[in-house]
């Protein structure tokens, strides 16, 4: 959406534009966003949409997760034989934006895996319980967010060790994938943390760079332009454009015909890619 400028010519055009409503928008965040804040809530609609009208539902997914003794050590989508995709969230939990994106999500029944960063569930716990409590997977993103190509295995055992023990003190829920900052991590480190930990690396094939912060329209554009069957799509709820992207996104899939898992669920249908 492009910005609209108002530039009355005398004072009827300035009582029609009043009326009207119309006015510039901006980020809340700061970000060159161009696009309206989407809002929230039961009837939650996005740019443009009605608000009072209801929104898409993701069915209810009632497959299994169990991946144990099958997955591969790495993954980066799942089967493309299927309409099912897997939207993931790094580097929360963000006490502004990440309950704000549980509601949109509860409101259209998806569920969602959230990659956390050890020290920010440590400093939220009560947002990781409600993650799991409304039925979404966490992961581990590890503590500090470090680029573990340049850690020793000790530093890297560290960095997991710390994320499992915050996740599991909020929510008493242990983390069964991992996905490494940037994801940077060599294959024979991918190949120990699966032996020691049993965390499929989980990578992704839908990358809008939403870390860029090029607008909420332009984010739920390439998200919506990139997807396939057995996508796993990277977003990040520490970015409110990013969150403001997830209405849009989530109802135009629903509409062609995608469904929503969880990560687990993706790579226990058992044909997934290995990057």
């Amino acid at each position: 959406m492009m910005h609209h400028y108002l530039r009355p010519i005398g004072k009827s055009l300035s009582i029609i534009a009043l009326a009207l409503g119309l006015s510039s928008c901006a980020s809340k965040d700061g970000s060159d966003n161009s696009a309206v804040p989407s809002p929230v809530g039961k009837n939650a609609g996005y740019g443009g949409a009605s608000v009072n009208g209801p929104v898409p539902q993701n069915p209810e997914m009632r497959l299994s997760s169990d991946f144990s003794g099958s997955s591969p050590v790495s993954v980066s989508s799942g089967s493309r034989s299927q309409k099912l995709i897997a939207l993931t969230f790094d580097d929360g939990p963000n006490p502004a934006h990440t309950p704000r994106l549980l509601d949109i999500l509860r409101s259209r029944n998806v569920k969602a895996t959230f990659y956390v960063i050890g020290e920010r569930a440590a400093n939220h716990p009560e947002i990781i319980r409600r993650i799991v409590t409304d039925g979404h997977e966490v992961g581990n993103h590890t503590w500090t967010h470090p680029n573990l190509k340049k850690l020793s295995d000790d530093a890297v055992r560290h960095e997991l060790d710390k994320t499992r023990d915050a996740i599991v003190r909020a929510c008493g829920v242990q983390p069964r994938t991992m996905r490494p900052p940037y994801g940077a991590m060599y294959q024979k480190q991918r190949e120990w943390v699966y032996r020691e930990y049993g965390y499929p690396t989980v990578l992704w094939d839908v990358d809008p760079l939403d870390w860029k912060k090029p607008g909420s329209s332009v984010v739920a554009q390439r998200l919506i332009s990139g997807t396939r069957n057995g996508s796993i799509l990277l977003v990040h709820d520490l970015h409110g454009s990013s969150v403001d992207a997830i209405p849009q996104t989530i109802d135009t899939l629903l509409r062609q015909g995608y469904h929503f898992v969880t990560v687990s669920q993706l790579i226990a249908q058992k044909s997934v890619v290995v990057h």
